[in-house]
């Protein structure tokens, strides 16, 4: 099956983070670029955070959902540089991660572990820092003093 890089992208649209399943890896600003080459087509991704354990899930997910579509010659390579940047996230995607439950990355900040964070359920930032790490690195857990949820943040970086 011949495909362009715009029906590509639009495939890769179905492949979810699987730490964060509401979000898909174009959301999430994983996939940086599709290249045509030799026939085939070369998916670059970055993960969002240094040794990633998702990054293996995620490619072999790529290769899995464009092989279903036809796609027959696909090369996944990860890129490092530059790093990856909750920059990359839009607002729209922000918010979709505030309404799964996780506080969306705020502005880059050096001093996160001091910030108040917003609390995705209750929107108060009556908020403590329990742990710099949340289920995974790109996380950090929180607890809201209001409505007594826990809760995580994903973090700027």
């Amino acid at each position: 099956m011949n495909q362009t890089k715009e029906k590509i992208l639009k495939l890769l649209e179905d492949v979810y983070d699987p730490e964060i399943p509401v979000l898909n890896i174009i959301e999430m600003g994983i996939v940086r670029g599709v290249n045509e080459i030799d026939g085939g087509y070369e998916i670059k991704i970055t993960p969002t955070y240094s040794g990633c354990p998702a990054m293996k899930t995620i490619e072999d997910e790529i290769l899995d959902l464009l092989h279903s579509e036809g796609v027959e010659k696909i090369k996944v390579t990860k890129v490092y540089s530059p790093s990856w940047t909750t920059n990359w996230m839009s607002e729209k995607t922000k918010i979709k991660l505030g309404g799964y439950g996780i506080a969306p990355p705020e502005e880059n900040s050096e001093e996160f572990i001091f910030k108040k964070i917003t609390c995705p359920f209750c929107k108060s930032t009556n908020t403590k820092l329990t742990s710099e790490f949340g289920s995974t690195s790109c996380k950090s857990l929180h607890f809201c003093n209001n409505c007594l949820q826990p809760f995580e943040h994903f973090k700027c970086i």
